[in-house]
This record gives structure tokens, sequence and C-alpha cells, in this order.
């Protein structure tokens, strides 16, 4: 059996502006375990911190060398994250340490539910992990992509698999968005047992992709127990958006990462939206064609607001049903700007209340005055009186009123 060479390691940030966080460095000697931990609310929590802290090293068989624990405010869970981190890094192997779950830990998702706002929060920052939850988003997507530097990686995976645990995400779903390629496979084993609602895929550009992640979340968690929601990022993407929604029950989303695809076509971002508008429509088209929700890309100008309402209207306008956000500020202008007005509330109650009328009289056509009213239009009605709802536009108990 080949023995691991124990190297020296850390993990973790460090400086004046760290809060919510920790540094740990280890150290390899030959005597026995030196653990020295710092930190400003030792008086409160020195003993419950000190517990974490050994969780891990009896997990991962640590006796020997020296690990040195800057804590500046960290909970437990970022705690254990950190330190697992810093250990693996150094050589040490052993199971996962996880953190005590959260009362809502099992909380269920469902295919179809609203997710017009998805906040994405960087996998790296657990001060930001930490309120993401109270910015009433209809998603959360903890970012292992993108957001987190190619050195951060395997501790951001450590984190969001303790964050997932651990956390109250409120009434707000659970994304995570993976790494590509063989990366992206280390995170799905990490996360899948976990409960993450719906797993992003980054840059699909066939079906295979999709295939792969979900074999390996049927491995890890059971068939059809997490939701994907591919992102087309590539004209290649684009061009297989159908096969790639329809391609298996777990896709309950499209969506478009257009920053990429921009820097593909050689064709910059514009306000007006000219150069993707094509891209946008094949989105929408092949997410309604495999009857899953159209997701548009992220409105990059936090300080902008009137130009991001104006962006939402145009996207809503295509057809899609939500937004991404990289801020919490633009969560509430996204609600409102996707929320149906007084005017087509009241339409879409007419044709729901007529369809119901028509269901319990056993008939197979409906009626909304002396129009015929299509299937799919009572579809969107029904995801419209939804809408109204969740934006206050309707009481939830508006099919209480007189008609």
């Amino acid at each position: 059996m080949t023995q691991t060479t124990i190297v020296a390691a850390a993990a973790g940030p460090s400086g004046d502006r760290v809060r919510s966080d920790l540094r740990v460095a280890y150290k390899p000697g030959p005597q026995a375990l030196d653990l020295e931990i710092a930190s400003k609310v030792d008086y409160l929590y020195g003993a419950a911190i000190e517990a974490a802290v050994r969780r891990v090293v009896d997990a991962l068989g640590v006796s020997n060398g020296r690990l040195t624990v800057t804590d500046v405010g960290a909970v437990e869970w970022v705690i254990l994250a950190r330190v697992e981190s810093c250990l693996r890094r150094a050589g040490f192997d052993g199971e996962p340490v996880l953190p005590e779950a959260a009362p809502q830990a099992g909380a269920a998702t469902s295919r179809d539910r609203l997710r017009r706002s998805r906040l994405y929060v960087p996998g790296n920052q657990p001060k930001l992990m930490l309120s993401a939850g109270l910015y009433g988003a209809d998603s959360i997507i903890l970012d292992l992509e993108d957001s987190v530097p190619p050195a951060e990686k395997d501790s951001a995976r450590l984190l969001v698999r303790n964050a997932l645990v651990a956390m109250d995400w409120g009434t707000s779903e659970r994304m995570v968005r993976v790494n590509q390629g063989d990366l992206g496979e280390i995170d799905l084993r990490a996360i899948a047992r976990h409960n993450p609602h719906v797993v992003l895929l980054p840059k699909v550009e066939a079906p295979v992709q999709v295939k792969r992640a979900v074999g390996i979340l049927a491995e890890e968690a059971g068939e059809g127990a997490v939701f994907l929601m591919p992102i087309l990022e590539s004209p290649l993407g684009l061009y297989r958006g159908f096969d790639i929604a329809a391609c298996d029950p777990s896709v309950v989303a499209l969506t478009l990462g257009l920053e990429d695809l921009s820097a593909e076509l050689g064709a910059p971002r514009t306000e007006e939206g000219a150069e993707s508008f094509l891209a946008r429509q094949m989105t929408v088209y092949a997410a309604r064609a495999s009857g899953v929700q159209p997701i548009a890309s992220v409105y990059s100008d936090i300080a902008d607001e009137e130009g991001l309402a104006a962006y939402i209207r145009r996207e809503r306008g295509l057809g899609f049903d939500g937004i991404g956000c990289i801020h919490p500020r633009q969560i509430p202008i996204v609600h409102r700007e996707m929320t149906p007005t007084e005017a087509e509330a009241a339409k879409a109650v007419r044709i729901v209340r007529a369809a119901r009328e028509a269901e319990s009289r056993g008939l197979g056509a409906v009626a909304v005055g002396s129009k015929m009213v299509d299937p799919p239009v009572v579809k969107q009605a029904f995801r419209t009186v939804e809408l109204a709802v969740s934006g206050g536009v309707l009481a939830e108990d508006w099919d209480q009123e007189d008609a």
C-alpha cells in the first residue's frame, strides 16, 4: 500500500477584511498534535470551536504536527469545511465530516414551481451564504464554477456541501452550479446526497452530458432525486437545445449563458441585445417544445435598475419565466416585472374559472363568453394566476370569491 505524503497546507482567507470565516493552517511534524486556536469570540464559543475542529481532526486521523486556527466569527458548518479542506490538502483522508442537519434540510421542491428569480452566491464565500435566504429569491444558486478561483474549487465544494446540510434557505429553492468536465463530476458526487433541488450544468452541448450527470446523481442519491437545468453557452449547445432539454425527465428548465456565448460569437453584449435575439428565441422555443421552463440570463449592471426593469420586460415578452440575479437588490425588481398586471390577472381568472366549470360538467371544450379557449391558453392562464398570487396582485383565496 502506498503511503500518502503529508505536507503543509492551509485553507480559508486571511487579512483584516475577513468576517464569518476562518483561516486554518497545518504543518507536519513528529510531535503530538499541537492545536492552536485564536478567536475574538473565544470567551463565548471557544469550547464549541475546539470541539468542531477536533471532530475533523479525529475523523481524518490527524495525530501529529501543528494545526493553527484563526477564527473571525465562523459558524460551525464553515469551521468543519475549512478544517476538512486544509487537512485534505495536507494529504489526510477519511469520511466527510458533516454538520448537524437543519430542520428544513430535507425540504422538497417541485418540477413546475416558480423560478422567477435565481440569486447567484459564490461557493467560496460563506459570509454571503449566511444571508442569502433572507432576500426572498425563488431560487438560490450556490456557485462552484465561474465565481470560484481554480485554487479554491476543492474548498468551495466542501463549503457548499455543508451549507446544503446546515443552512435554512427560507422559501428559496436550493440550486448548485457545478463545474465542467471531471471537476463537475466530483462536485456532483460531493453534493448529491444533501438535497440540492436543482443542479445547473454549464456549457452543455450534447444530451450525453446531461445523461452522464443523471447517472452520477442516481448512483449517489437515487433516480429522480435531483432536477437539472442545462446552460446553453455556445452555438453548438443552442443548435441542440431541444435534444438537450428533452433528453431526460430530470430536466426542469433550460437557461442561457450570454457572456460565454457572446465571447464565442465574437459579438459583445449590448443593451439592446440584437446580437443575442435569435439565441434567446431558440432557448425559449427549445424549452417550450420540450415542456420545461425557459430561464433568461443575468443582467450584469447592478446599479442600473431602470435598465434591469426594461431587460426583464423584454425577456418576459420573449417567453422567459425567470431571470438570473447577481445581487439581492435585483430580486424585488425581477418579481415586480415578472408579475402580471391586474388586467392580465383578471383575464386569467376568467379562463381558469371557465376551465374548472367545463371540467365539472364533463365538457372537453372551454369557452369564455363567445370564444373557445385552447388547452395551451388554459395552461398559461393557470400559470398567470399563480404568478399574480405570488406577486400580490391576487389574494391567495381569490378562488373563494364570487365569480
